[in-house]
């Protein structure tokens, strides 16, 4: 019983020591290990080997508690109960470290697993900043890309709107420039008509006079 408490104490041991210095792949493997213990029927069964050894560790400091108070009656402890006494108290102290250990390697694993998961969910997270941080540069870049097309764009409508002004402002120019010459085509328009009847007059008096002529001719 005790040769198998030393070689449980010293796994546990070499257990904790491998989860507690990282040393190559050892630690992974002692943890992949572990979670294969704690999947199916693992925790069921350690569980009752935990349990199997409390009572034990109970027995046994039971039993020195028993000798001790025979040993006081007495007031002597013959060399059987100092030998069970001794057997005794290397075995409660034997498995009251086993079960110590195990409780250690339990949190341990625990925590180690639970800090790996953290560290995942930071590489994670990581991963989703620097995405982040590329789209955030690529839309910058775009942002400064549509800067300069807005501001070419601006450019292009003031450039038009210049064109149109110079192009409205000719126009204008040319309506009255229109206006002026259908002003004097009417004014050429009446002068014509004046000359025509000034005309019709002058050949109505010139009818007169060869009238006249003729009669004095006559």
């Amino acid at each position: 019983m005790i040769q198998l408490l030393f070689l449980v104490l010293f796994l546990e041991g070499a257990v904790a020591l491998l989860m507690m210095v990282k040393i190559g792949p050892l630690r992974e493997l002692t943890m992949r290990g572990l979670d294969q213990l704690k999947a199916g029927k693992g925790p069921a069964t350690v569980k009752t080997l935990a349990c199997t050894m409390s009572v034990i560790f109970l027995s046994s400091i039971a039993s020195i508690l028993k000798i001790q108070n025979r040993g006081a009656k007495l007031g002597t402890v013959t060399p059987m109960d100092q030998v069970l006494w001794r057997t005794h108290l290397l075995e409660a102290s034997l498995i009251g470290y086993s079960l110590f250990l195990a409780l250690v390697i339990d949190r341990l694993h625990y925590y180690l697993r639970k800090l790996s998961n953290l560290k995942k969910k930071v590489g994670v997270s990581n991963e989703e900043v620097e995405k982040i941080k590329k789209e955030h540069l690529h839309w910058k870049e775009n942002e400064e890309k549509a800067s300069v097309e807005i501001k070419k764009m601006q450019e292009e409508i003031a450039t038009l709107t210049e064109k149109l002004q110079k192009t409205k402002s000719e126009f204008q120019e040319q309506e009255k420039r229109a206006t002026s010459a259908e002003a004097h085509v009417v004014a050429l328009q009446k002068q014509s008509e004046e000359l025509l009847l000034e005309y019709d007059r002058l050949l109505e008096d010139n009818q007169v006079l060869q009238a006249q002529a003729l009669s004095y001719r006559g």
